[in-house]
């Protein structure tokens, strides 16, 4: 009799070890983990509340409530979301990334839901007034580390880059503005939107008017996650067809 007993307990244990993780398990699947590095405006960053906004977190809020998830946000440095990506750390990445052939070593990477340009910030009173300005004056560059337009800069000049000599790296793009400012460096190359936002808030800026590159911006996803990507590129569909991403956008960048 003790012996059946013991039986039934450890059965009823085994069961309740089960659904604990069971429901560990469904837990943590209700949640569409964001990483992406919130000083990037108009794409991401925090405003006056100290709370995230942007195109790329409306985006993913949008995202979570059609796969019926809540949305969590890491804001971490921008070079470390592939790998998080890649590891399952985190399930997405989006913070205006660029789809790189290096990048998709990786990670797979979504259909594009947004189009970036790279553009040139220098002062007001700068001598450089054209990409080929920098080249033939030397001009030192500003970059954001881990973005395309570190990667873009630092390649060879036959490859359109201007050398990694010429290139510093920061931590964002906000300090790299501010290295220009200081005269650290003579330009600084980043994503059109952003640049006009650091332009707005610091006088005796502009922006040059020929454009650097043009780029494509995507959904970082796991290369394990076939299924989430897939439901992600349904969304991201759906979102153009019905206007739900250009509302985002325009919200951001209105028309001009």
């Amino acid at each position: 009799m003790k012996s059946v007993k013991r039986i039934a307990v450890l059965a009823l244990a085994a069961a309740l070890l089960l659904c604990c993780l069971a429901g560990c398990s469904q837990s943590k699947g209700s949640k569409l983990v964001m990483a992406t590095n919130a000083a990037f405006p108009p794409y991401e960053f925090k405003d006056d509340s100290g709370n995230y906004a942007g195109i790329d977190v409306e985006l993913a809020q949008k995202l979570a409530e059609k796969l019926g998830r809540e949305l969590e946000i890491a804001d971490v440095e921008f070079g470390s979301i592939v790998g998080g990506v890649q590891t399952g750390k985190y399930d997405v990445g989006i913070a205006g990334m660029t789809v790189t052939d290096e990048r998709k070593e990786s990670v797979n990477f979504s259909d594009s839901y947004a189009t970036g340009v790279q553009v040139v910030i220098v002062k007001e009173d700068s001598p450089i007034t054209s990409v080929d300005d920098m080249l033939s004056l030397g001009s030192t560059i500003g970059v954001q580390q881990d973005t395309t337009g570190d990667i873009y800069a630092s390649d060879t000049i036959e490859n359109g880059g201007f050398g990694d000599d010429k290139v510093t790296r920061y931590k964002t793009g906000a300090d790299a503005v501010q290295a220009l400012i200081t005269g650290k460096v003579d330009s600084v190359i980043i994503d059109n939107e952003p640049a006009k936002s650091f332009v707005a808030a610091n006088t005796g800026l502009k922006i040059l008017d020929t454009a650097y590159v043009e780029e494509e911006y995507a959904i970082a996803v796991s290369k394990d996650n076939d299924e989430l990507l897939e439901k992600i590129n349904s969304a991201i569909a759906e979102f153009k067809q019905d206007g739900t991403l250009d509302g985002i956008i325009s919200k951001y960048i209105p028309a001009e």
